[in-house]
């Protein structure tokens, strides 16, 4: 796998852990594949550290790159991170799947 595709998909997981996390946190519950829609704390710190760790391990120094050093990387690293935000934003704008309705 290429770096830029590695560094596009460690954004995405770190991207993805900081709801999870936060949630966690905030004793709030959240969408996770690990229990579904009604997910709590344990299990949103569980997958949050899942997807935080397996970013952070796609992003591990390989032969093809100098470690210390960004490049292009660093622009598909920020690339992955901006797609799960805007995903996240879109579909609970869409389905509200972690959101309380309000009343029209």
């Amino acid at each position: 796998m290429g770096s830029r595709l590695r560094s596009f998909l460690g954004g995405v997981l770190v991207g993805n852990s900081a709801p999870h996390l936060a949630t966690a946190v905030t004793r709030h519950r959240h969408l996770t594949p690990l229990a579904g829609r009604d997910s709590g704390p344990a299990v949103n710190g569980l997958w949050g550290g899942i997807n935080l760790l397996g970013g952070l391990l796609l992003l591990s120094p390989d032969n093809h790159r100098e470690p210390g050093r960004w490049d292009r990387d660093l622009l598909a690293f920020e690339a992955g991170v901006l797609t799960m935000a805007v995903w996240m934003v879109g579909s609970e704008r869409v389905l509200g799947t972690n959101t309380r309705r309000e009343p029209s």
